[in-house]
């Protein structure tokens, strides 16, 4: 009987440690919807714009899109948006997408300086490859091909890696040009800002709700980059940026980060204590 026992345990344990392992981690092209490439985890979620989106808008942002902590829900909202209701995803399911982008680094993605202008690619992303894919990590990287700006000629490969029961994803933006150096802001577009850091590596923002064209919003938004190894950071224009001055193919490293108040986080002070904590 005690051996019977024994064989039941061991075959239970066996069936547990090779049952798969549920993903938590989400990362895709998105060919039904305009090229979007979205990225999640079990707490945030975000897109980048792609090709077929061109000219509405022609942006590197990454556009936020809040959400309860749990489950991935990405592949919902599209499947919901394409199939009838294309603003399925700016009403709240549970979270929706009220951040808005337009023209900008939108909520953390980074750009070239060029006499005090942040200078956006001529395109948006052109290709993407999956680079690694497991339960509990995503690396996948977004190539956008050489844009000139009066005489500099620039290209940018940008590496983002997404795990789980973080509010940050990490950056590897690498850039080649033309020039001896380039000055690279990574940053946030600044909304209706109710309170902000700027400092010491960190560009953090409290604020509200930026796009609400569907539907009103009463909850708060944070957003942050996080580069301890910035030269300055600075407001240049509508953007707080943190910069960092680089030699061609020198990668520059960093995170960023967005919560919903509807969340775990609801005030400012605990989105900070967050931020400073993932320096």
């Amino acid at each position: 009987m005690k051996k019977r026992l024994i064989f039941i345990v061991l075959a239970l344990a066996l069936a547990v440690s090779c049952a798969p392992k549920e993903f938590r981690v989400m990362a895709r092209y998105v060919p039904e919807r305009a090229d979007d490439f979205v990225f999640e985890n079990n707490l945030i979620a975000g897109r980048f714009y792609g090709e077929a989106l061109e000219g509405n808008p022609t942006s590197p942002g990454i556009d936020v899109w809040v959400k309860l902590p749990g489950k991935l829900v990405a592949n919902e909202w599209y499947e919901h948006a394409t199939s009838g209701d294309g603003n399925y995803y700016h009403h709240d399911h549970g979270g929706k997408d009220c951040y808005k982008v337009a023209v900008s680094l939108g909520g953390g993605a980074s750009s070239p300086l060029v006499n005090g202008k942040i200078a956006y690619p001529a395109t948006n992303y052109r290709s993407w490859e999956i680079l690694s894919e497991k339960p509990d990590e995503i690396v996948f990287v977004l190539n956008y091909p050489e844009w000139s700006v009066d005489s500099l000629k620039v290209a940018l490969s940008k590496k983002v890696r997404v795990k789980p029961d973080t509010y940050f994803c990490e950056v590897e933006d690498t850039y080649t040009f033309n020039t001896e150096e380039l000055t690279v802001a990574a940053g946030l577009l600044r909304h209706d800002v109710a309170q902000e850091i700027l400092g010491d590596g960190v560009v953090a923002l409290w604020e509200h709700a930026s796009d609400q064209s569907v539907e009103p919003e009463d909850g708060m938004i944070g957003v942050a980059v996080v580069m301890p190894d910035s030269d300055s950071v600075k407001v240049v224009g509508k953007h707080a940026v943190a910069l960092k001055t680089i030699k061609s193919g020198e990668p520059v490293r960093y995170k960023f980060g967005s919560c919903w108040s509807k969340g775990d986080i609801k005030e400012a002070s605990a989105w900070f204590d967050t931020v400073n904590k993932a320096k």
